[in-house]
């Protein structure tokens, strides 16, 4: 079983050796484990297991966690069992050792957002340093760039009522700080002169799955992903894997890649219909499945992005973006 297991990962994946010219992470979103013993679930740690495998394969530079870091209430305080419980000694491969940048969901808000940025300075690895902040890596051994631009998408649209999650955002507690964060966003895009621009966020702009498009973000963000030309936008929120692709009346294509189930999985696709004809390439929501992630890969050339079955430790869906035409 061990020799067939290695197979599936040898001959099912392109393994890069590490020199020039790559950039290679993973995606994961909803990783947040159980409010009660043993504080995770059969799916997360069989994602956090096949990431490690796979880490040990494709030495991914860091990690991307998109929010819902911890069920059902985030967390209490720095000092929380759960930053042990349900993040370190799960993502505990040595190959998993790397950077990884957060940002918060809606769960995480229901606790003590704050207490999970101080734990920054806990963390050799948790990189988490501000509600929404910019990360820029070069493409070893070219003068290529990727710029990701991570969002709070609770203070831009609100959060979620607790006993109907699935309902949308009922709007911004604070619209001042809303604001603020909206134009940090646009200075933030204008300026980005990457190869690859990625914008981060919790919430989906689109998505066909329980929680569905959210209306704040295809007002307000969807416009500017078009007009800054931004590579792919990242998410999580619904417990799914799906791919969406949209075209601008300018002729401008907008990818948006939902990577939302590393600790559970939702089969609902009750918003089929509330996305653009046409604009759903790929969705996934196997409910015998162990979870799943997204890996990506920038040269000068494009970026990859593939969705990885945990179960099978195989890619399902891949996809190419070419590089940005920028001034």
């Amino acid at each position: 079983m061990a020799y067939i297991r290695a197979y599936l990962v040898l001959c099912c994946l392109t393994v890069p050796t590490l020199a020039a010219g790559l950039l290679n992470f993973f995606a994961i979103g909803d990783m947040g484990g159980a409010p009660r013993f043993p504080y995770t679930t059969p799916i997360q740690v069989a994602t956090a297991r096949e990431m490690g495998i796979l880490a040990n394969q494709l030495e991914p530079e860091f990690v991307l966690a998109l929010g819902d870091n911890f069920y059902t209430m985030g967390v209490k305080n720095v000092d929380d069992p759960r930053f042990k419980e349900t993040f370190e000694n799960i993502y505990k491969n040595p190959a998993l050792q790397v950077p990884w940048y957060l940002l918060a969901g809606n769960h995480d808000h229901y606790g003590n957002v704050s207490a999970e940025i101080a734990y920054t300075k806990r963390s050799k690895r948790w990189n988490f340093p501000e509600l929404y902040y910019t990360q820029s890596f070069s493409i070893p051994g070219t003068s290529n760039t990727v710029d990701i631009i991570m969002i709070d998408t609770v203070t831009l649209c609100g959060n979620t009522i607790y006993e109907k999650p699935h309902l949308q955002p009922r709007g911004p507690e604070d619209t001042l700080k809303a604001e603020t964060q909206w134009q940090w966003i646009e200075d933030n895009l204008d300026k980005s002169k990457a190869t690859y621009l990625l914008v981060a966020g919790h919430f989906p702009v689109y998505s066909v799955a329980e929680h569905g498009p959210t209306e704040c973000l295809v007002d307000r963000l969807l416009p500017m992903l078009y007009k800054y030309k931004v590579t792919a936008y990242l998410c999580g929120h619904d417990h799914n894997l799906q791919h969406l692709q949209t075209t601008s009346a300018a002729n401008t294509t907008m990818n948006f890649i939902l990577t939302g189930a590393a600790n559970k999985i939702d089969t609902s696709m009750a918003h089929r219909t509330s996305v653009p004809e046409g604009s759903l390439k790929f969705h996934w929501a196997n409910p015998l499945g162990l979870g799943g992630l997204a890996h990506l890969k920038a040269t000068s050339q494009n970026l990859t992005y593939s969705f990885v079955d945990a179960a099978i430790g195989s890619e399902i869906y891949t996809g190419v973006i070419q590089p940005r035409q920028v001034n």
